[in-house]
């Protein structure tokens, strides 16, 4: 395997140039993980980088180092199972579970003193210039220090708990991503004794001080370890933190109560296999030898970050009142449509019976848009049945959950397909679909075998004109929360195929019906991978074929090779790609018309949009839940709906062409594998644009001609992209 990184890393953005094959020149396919890791450097060059508010910088901090945990939690974690069970796997780019595990090893510990170091030598030194001051607390004056004293006896030692290790007490369980401290106390004329001492995670990651000063809370601990040993000498003491193993997989044809087998592995995942663990560079060799006979690890699983571990907790500083250091609030704004005179009530399915609407949050309002049509429902007396698939939710205040239980209490027909398997909510979807349950909900689990990750709902009524069915086909989540930071996309509709395509679907994932064919839907995995396939090649074989996609992972090895092979055959391809992109670009022979970028900005990104063909007369759009990788296309349910109105399809060209002639955000995927940033030429941030957008639509006023998109932005949905213009911002 030949592995290059971008060595300056004085020059942020430079990036690792990631083969994933052992001769260069003949990748076709980028290693999956490897390709994450670029991802998550991109996201960790927001923080290093200039051009966001500082507060925003120790923002991108935090969710650089939450993205990394996730990653050695699920993905590294099942690569150690594979070579566990001495699988070799038959990854399309030819790297074996050892050798990735190699590479992840080095490229992450790398990336992870990048990370330590941008809060060392800027963060933190810009914080303190800025008011907000993270201190050691061996530099508090004694007046702090005495501060310090009383809170620690108030607000931590109570909560604290050492846990000693000897004959009479076993080595500590450690849990999942905790930070501990380990210590060596001893009495006199004793060898030295271990003791764990967690950090507490109920408690501030970082202590405030005072209004301006912040302390690590394991410094605040480290100062009073005197106070938990009493009696004793404290010999030395370190900090390390743990990631296990927190993949769960049930299989529902093997499980007869789904919800029982699954509780029954959230509690395994607890006590996963380590397979990281983080110290400081100052750790002794002693205290590093017994974690790892404890922990049953090697040395290939430690990591030493030059830092304070764990800075998650960053995200509480970001989140600090403090405007002139944040980027300017955003409110969503109604889509115009949704919107009423004053003082009279909106007839949302009079305005759906009209025309469909397209609504992208977060420009647009989730709880004006989705929310309202679900609450509607709930309280319109002709509405029979709510039919809906949750996959994430927002936790106890959601009002989607609390419009389905007020239908349900209206005596209407509910039904909520939700996935239970959604990782990391597993145990919050399986509270709400008890609490569904109990209030008279229908709830159902999907299909054996698969994985529910569609985001649809339908809305039956009985009209004057007979039954009439109301849907919504979105990208993202019924979650209220995460819309207003996930960009995403949602067609509401009156469409009498659309809706019966759901109601068979959801008879799909309720009973036993197995159709496979669908008016309007595309659905995974029936019909969404051949129909894809077949458009792809339909451009291949088109005198003037083009395609525009967005997404969010691009994996799939054999839509990769129709890319390749509609490329080679002269077809122009843009590909806007947020995470993992296993194609490789711009390789002569091979992929020299595609060109793949990725947006990472304050925003995340999260919308799908595949565009086929060039206008008018032979431009085919979809929007829907499905990323074109394996998991997507073969192993869950997903829905893909076509957007035909001339309207609606002008507002996903302009949401394309404002991605492509974004360069302050965006990062260009070059035949070398290097991720590096867009040149800046007309200083276009896609997400100001799009939120200017929306508050103009907002106020029903016409765009002046300046903020249409000039002819050469057109081009770059319907024409060659090698010369590009800018959108007005």
């Amino acid at each position: 395997m030949h592995t290059t990184t971008g060595a300056d890393h004085d020059r942020p953005g430079e990036g690792f140039g990631i083969l994933s094959w052992h001769d260069g020149d003949d990748v076709r396919h980028l290693n999956r993980e490897l390709s994450w890791l670029q991802f998550n450097e991109r996201v960790l060059t927001l923080a290093e980088g200039e051009r966001l508010p500082l507060l925003e910088r120790v923002r991108f901090a935090a969710i650089f180092q939450s993205n990394l945990d996730e990653f050695f939690q699920v993905r590294v974690a099942g690569l150690r199972e594979l070579v566990a069970a001495d699988v070799a796997g038959e990854n399309p780019d030819g790297l074996t579970p050892t050798e990735q595990l190699t590479a992840i090893r080095t490229i992450a510990a790398e990336l992870s003193k990048r990370h330590a170091r941008v809060f060392r030598d800027e963060l933190r030194p810009r914080l303190a210039e800025a008011g907000i001051v993270v201190c050691d607390v061996a530099d508090l004056d004694e007046a702090a220090r005495e501060h310090l004293d009383t809170r620690f006896e108030q607000e931590v030692f109570p909560v604290l708990t050492p846990l000693a290790v000897d004959p009479a007490h076993p080595f500590p369980y450690i849990s999942d991503l905790s930070t501990n401290l380990a210590v060596l106390v001893r009495a006199d004329h004793e060898e030295p004794r271990f003791a764990r001492v967690k950090i507490p995670p109920v408690l501030p990651r970082f202590l405030r001080l005072d209004a301006d000063r912040f302390v690590p809370l394991e410094q605040v601990i480290a100062a009073h370890l005197d106070r938990l040993f009493e009696g004793l000498e404290v010999v030395e003491h370190h900090v390390f933190r743990l990631t296990r193993n927190a993949d769960v997989e049930v299989e529902a044809d093997d499980a007869d109560d789904l919800l029982e087998a699954l509780e029954t592995e959230l509690d395994r995942r607890r006590f996963g296999r380590v397979v990281r663990l983080e110290v400081e560079p100052t750790i002794s060799e002693r205290v590093l030898r017994l974690l790892l006979r404890e922990l049953e690890i090697t040395r290939d699983d430690v990591v030493a970050v030059p830092g304070p571990l764990d800075l998650t907790g960053l995200s509480d500083l970001a989140d600090l009142d403090r405007p002139p250091l944040q980027l300017p609030a955003f409110t969503p704004t109604t889509q115009p449509r949704l919107t009423s005179p004053a003082g009279e009530d909106l007839d949302l399915f009079a305005v759906l019976r009209e025309g469909d609407v397209l609504v992208q949050h977060p420009y647009d309002s989730f709880a004006t848009s989705v929310q309202a049509l679900l609450e509607t429902a709930a309280a319109d007396p002709r509405v029979l049945a709510v039919k809906i698939t949750l996959y994430r939710t927002s936790g106890a205040d959601s009002p989607v959950i609390r419009a389905l239980l007020d239908a349900a209490r209206a005596g209407k027909q509910v039904v909520a397909l939700v996935e239970v398997k959604a990782r990391f909510d597993e145990e919050t979807n399986i509270e709400w679909a008890r609490t569904l349950e109990e209030a008279g909900v229908h709830v159902a689990y999907g299909v054996v075998g698969l994985k529910t990750h569609t985001k649809v709902a339908l809305v039956v009524r009985a009209e004057d004109a007979g039954i009439r069915r109301y849907s919504h086909i979105g990208t993202g989540n019924y979650n209220d929360v995460t819309a207003r930071v996930y960009e995403d996309l949602g067609l509401l509709t009156a469409d009498d195929d659309l809706g019966s395509d759901l109601s068979d679907l959801f008879n799909v994932l309720t009973g036993y019906s197995r159709r496979s064919t669908y008016r309007r839907l595309l659905v995974a995995p029936p019909t969404l991978r051949p129909r894809i396939l077949e458009l792809i090649d339909g451009e291949r074989r088109a005198p003037d074929g083009r395609i525009v996609a967005k997404l969010n992972s691009l994996t799939d090895a054999e839509v990769i090779e129709a890319l390749y092979a509609a490329a080679r055959d002269g077809v122009e391809i843009d590909l806007i790609v947020r995470g993992i992109c296993c194609l490789r670009p711009g390789v002569p022979g091979l992929s020299e018309t595609i060109r793949v970028r990725s947006i990472v900005g304050r925003y995340l990104e999260h919308s799908r949009i595949y565009r086929f063909g060039r206008g008018p007369d032979r431009v085919t759009h979809l929007i829907g839940s499905a990323d074109l990788m394996p998991r997507n296309l073969d192993r869950r349910v997903e829905a893909v709906t076509d957007v035909d109105d001339p309207e609606l399809t002008d507002r996903l060209d302009e949401i394309l062409e404002v991605l492509l002639a974004d360069d302050l955000l965006a990062w260009e995927l070059g035949g070398d594998t290097v991720w590096r940033r867009t040149p800046v030429t007309d200083g276009v941030d896609a997400h100001a644009v799009l939120q200017q957008r929306a508050r103009r639509r907002s106020r029903r006023t016409e765009p002046a001609a300046s903020d249409l998109p000039s002819a050469a932005v057109t081009d770059v949905v319907e024409g060659s992209l090698h010369t590009r213009g800018a959108p007005d911002a």
